[in-house]
């Protein structure tokens, strides 16, 4: 049976809930509780948890009463009870959203009869919870700023970033982990899953070179159990980057992240004393602390989803965007598609960059990509995959195609390959251009009605002028047409 089939049949068993007043969020909550006890099974470290409270208990018992009784038990008890740190935080605080005995039972047998392995006897947990996340999201549709991040996005983004082996990369705005198991995922498929490293590379990688913080208690919960589903032991911190918690969060490889979207709670600044700029919109601090975080090694490097707010915003906004392009090459900025978050009408960007050596004059020219512009509306009927993205990865990478980026890209970025992708949604425009106008970046986008081909950074107000006297003549028509039937 594939992942996407027991992710089906797993979902809808939320249905089988619904009378029980669960909504899909609890459902989830509640599957990572029951899942872990299968996971434990499974994956041979059942000796964490009492034997009382171990899955054949569950399974075995007839008696549903007793079943669901032994369960709340269980869940009030672990986290005192083991001597696993993984477990004691994915059952923090935990409590269940059931409240008839046998809605769990029918959860148990269900995922006991379930294989969780396909024919290729290769371990599908992963796959199927990540499958649940994103399922849940689809439902959520909205709230304060979490929005589901697309997997077709997160991959490429961190195919562009190319992580190493050895590498410490970090989400401070971690979710449910998806980028940081997106790049795990990228280097064990390149690693033969890491059987070839030495047992010390190897527990680098499963332990410390991927590491988040999350927020929420629950997003954090299942960031939890997605990374131990995914056979990662990383260090995801439950509390706010914007904290001094932040502080400690440097030196780097890398970053991916998608940062929640709006301004602090009650318009407050963040409590870090260590940022030059503090503001309340949360997005710009965050972004502060990213460029902050990196190595000053000229080769650490960040990818970032942020609304377009951040590329305009005056005041301490402009003075953000001057520091970043001091002491980062922002080399990319990608104009995502409206409609592929579930929030409707969001306008978002990915911001790519790469840490200097020194605090000042690191971007020369900043390349944009107008994914936005004349594009199809993403949905249903237009599924968003990363195909959608084959022309911007030929652009950013200087030529090579959408189906080789893996495998003759090394995440160098060339000013001289790229100017010779010729694409009318590909733009270069130099930092001087950039300060003129005020350290905006809320540019790179196509006329909406053709797609204009600008080599000369300079055109953009020669075009803007044409443009003028195209209106006045034929604002001029019009007057005459008026006379005429005076």
């Amino acid at each position: 049976m594939s992942a996407d089939e027991i992710a089906n049949k797993l979902w809808n068993l939320c249905n089988v809930l619904r009378d029980d007043g669960v909504t899909y969020h609890q459902y989830l909550n509640e599957l990572t509780y029951i899942l872990f006890l299968k996971l434990s099974e499974v994956k041979n470290f059942e000796e964490h948890i009492p034997e009382q409270y171990q899955w054949k208990t569950f399974v075995n018992e007839h008696d549903n009463n007793e079943a669901f009784l032994q369960y709340r038990k269980f869940l009030a008890e672990i986290s005192a009870l083991t001597t696993s740190e993984s477990i004691k935080e994915i059952y923090a605080d935990a409590s269940t959203s059931l409240r008839k005995p046998v809605n769990f039972n029918t959860l148990v047998q269900a995922i006991d009869k379930l294989d969780w392995y396909e024919e290729n006897d290769r371990d599908v947990m992963g796959d199927i919870y990540e499958s649940l996340l994103e399922k849940n999201a689809g439902e959520k549709k909205s709230g304060a700023g979490q929005y589901f991040t697309p997997r077709p996005l997160i991959n490429v983004m961190v195919d562009l970033m190319v992580p190493k082996i050895g590498e410490k990369w970090n989400d401070p705005a971690a979710g449910t982990f998806g980028f940081m198991i997106s790049a795990d995922h990228y280097l064990r498929s390149k690693n033969d899953d890491y059987y070839k490293l030495s047992e010390k590379e190897r527990k680098f990688q499963e332990a410390e070179a991927f590491s988040g913080v999350e927020l929420v208690g629950d997003a954090h919960r299942l960031a939890l159990m997605n990374a131990r589903l995914h056979g990662m032991e990383s260090r995801i911190y439950l509390g706010d980057t914007l904290t001094d918690l932040g502080k400690s969060l440097k030196n780097f490889d890398g970053v991916l992240a998608n940062p929640p979207f709006g301004t602090k709670q009650g318009g407050d600044r963040p409590s870090r004393d260590d940022f030059t700029f503090p503001t309340s919109n949360k997005q710009l601090n965050f972004l502060q602390h990213i460029y902050r975080s990196l190595k000053k090694d000229g080769k650490a490097r960040a990818a970032v989803v942020l609304p377009d707010n951040v590329l305009f915003e005056d005041g301490d906004g402009q003075k953000i965007r001057r520091d970043l392009m001091d002491k980062c090459n922002l080399h990319t900025i990608l104009r995502l598609p409206t409609g592929i978050f579930y929030a409707a009408g969001v306008k978002t960007n990915v911001l790519f960059f790469t840490r200097g050596t020194t605090e000042t004059k690191n971007t020369k020219n900043v390349w944009f990509y107008d994914m936005r512009t004349n594009t199809p509306n993403y949905g249903k009927r237009t599924p968003f995959a990363e195909k959608a993205f084959e022309d911007f990865i030929i652009a950013y990478t200087g030529g090579i195609s959408f189906n080789h980026v893996e495998e003759k890209y090394d995440g160098i970025v060339s000013d001289e390959k790229r100017k010779t992708i010729k694409n009318e949604r590909w733009q270069c425009i130099p930092r001087e251009f950039i300060a003129k106008k005020g350290d905006s970046l809320d540019l790179g986008l196509i006329s909406d009605s053709s797609l204009i081909n600008s080599e000369d950074l300079g055109e953009p107000i020669d075009i803007a002028k044409e443009a003028l006297k195209e209106l006045q003549s034929i604002t001029k028509q019009l007057n005459a047409i008026i006379k005429e039937l005076n």
